[in-house]
């Protein structure tokens, strides 16, 4: 039989989810046809998985990072493809970390030749965690605060962020986790549908996003620098409204979010950002799918009757980052970013913008595959998010880069 196959991740099969690794196979013959196939179950047990078909080369050895995929979830040289790529059976199913206190287990396994995956030669486990090594997770339930606050290991000082997701609301862990585990103390944050806060509530406070940034000011290990805020979709344009109304923020980034207050009012003290007018009517429901497609329910946000509900950025000190998707088919966000970066271009504020062409609305942190469509936890609905597979994959990966190094830069 020769020397048995091996599958080895480098450089440790135990890594952080956002951390990429080299895949290799060893002890092939020289030019064999093989299947490389990644499994990973969910915690609510949906299995994901991707395959790929390859040719060893002239020394029996295969690398992920060289070698062309030739057919399978991808082609060509991509070596966190097997990630990218995982794809649940069941259709519409989004691939989210609920408990982050435990990793994410991907199987790697190798076949003999290309087609039926009945003989199995070799295979090995990568652990994928979401919580770096010493990274403390607390739960924060104090005042109204639903939140888990995340503490990198040691005294710091460290920058601050309060991060935020859309409208499917509840409590979301893994960015945040990720965000501490790569050096900043992280709040995650939530304000709609979780525990005591209704689905949709009537109107948001501008005083509970207060709390949130003056309970991490208190925290021993957050630098006195200014408090970063990091926003998805809803939580993008709150991220605005905090940098904008709350003197605490000093750098915010918004991920396929608007330049107006959307869905919800937001009160602030003395003044209330009413909600940009929508007409749910023109939502488009694919008869075929029964798929819907968000993009045209807002009124023209050029329309100086919209006006009064638009976030006034550039009164701001804050700098900001804003990253969007151009086959985002839930929302135009690609155009309402365009709409801030103009004002606050025009008011001479700092501004980075960077739009990804093929990248859809859910842009996430690397690795986590694209979510084409899901079910919306709160309308009750699928929701077409849009992108495409390989664009959305360089997207998360080239977005995570630039939200780190604009944190770290201005805070």
């Amino acid at each position: 039989a020769g020397m048995a196959v091996q599958v080895s991740v480098l450089p440790s099969c135990r890594c952080l989810f956002d951390d990429p690794v080299q895949i290799r196979v060893a002890g092939l013959q020289p030019q064999q046809e093989v299947t490389l196939r990644a499994s990973l179950l969910d915690e609510s047990g949906e299995l994901f998985q991707a395959h790929a078909l390859y040719r060893a080369g002239s020394s029996g050895e295969l690398d992920l990072s060289r070698s062309p995929a030739l057919g399978g979830s991808y082609l060509g040289v991509e070596p966190m493809g097997l990630l990218w790529a995982l794809q649940s059976k069941t259709p519409y199913k989004r691939l989210a970390k609920r408990n982050v206190l435990t990793p994410f287990c991907v199987d790697l396994e190798v076949y003999e030749g290309h087609g039926d995956m009945s003989h199995l030669l070799g295979k090995c486990t990568n652990e994928r965690w979401f919580l770096g090594e010493g990274v403390k997770r607390i739960s924060v339930r104090e005042g109204r605060l639903r939140a888990t606050l995340f503490l990198p290991p040691g005294p710091g000082p460290f920058p601050g962020l309060i991060d935020l997701y859309g409208s499917g609301g509840g409590l979301i862990e893994y960015r945040a986790s990720l965000l501490a585990s790569r050096g900043f103390v992280t709040l995650a944050l939530a304000y709609m549908s979780f525990e005591d806060i209704p689905a949709m509530p009537e109107i948001l406070e501008l005083s509970y996003f207060e709390e949130a940034v003056n309970f991490l000011q208190k925290q021993q290990q957050v630098k006195d620098t200014g408090i970063g805020v990091l926003g998805l979709s809803k939580g993008g344009d709150l991220a605005l409204s905090m940098a904008t109304f709350l003197p605490g923020i000093k750098a915010a980034v918004s991920i396929s979010g608007s330049s107006f207050n959307s869905l919800i009012p937001l009160k602030g003290d003395g003044f209330t950002l009413p909600v940009h007018p929508y007409d749910v009517g023109r939502m488009k429901i694919n008869d075929e799918s029964g798929l819907v497609d968000f993009s045209d329910v807002f009124d023209d946000h050029t329309d100086p009757a919209t006006w009064n509900c638009r976030i006034p950025v550039e009164k701001s000190s804050a700098k900001f980052l804003f990253l969007s998707g151009l086959d985002d088919m839930n929302w135009k966000s690609d155009l309402y970013c365009r709409d801030a970066v103009q004002r606050l271009q025009q008011h001479g504020r700092e501004v980075e913008f960077y739009s990804y062409s093929g990248a859809g609305h859910l842009l996430e942190p690397p690795y986590l595959p694209l979510c084409k469509v899901s079910i919306h936890r709160v309308l009750g609905m699928f929701v077409h998010w849009g992108g495409q597979w390989r664009e959305h994959a360089k997207a998360q990966e080239d977005a995570w880069r630039r939200i780190q190094a604009f944190f770290w830069q201005h805070l």
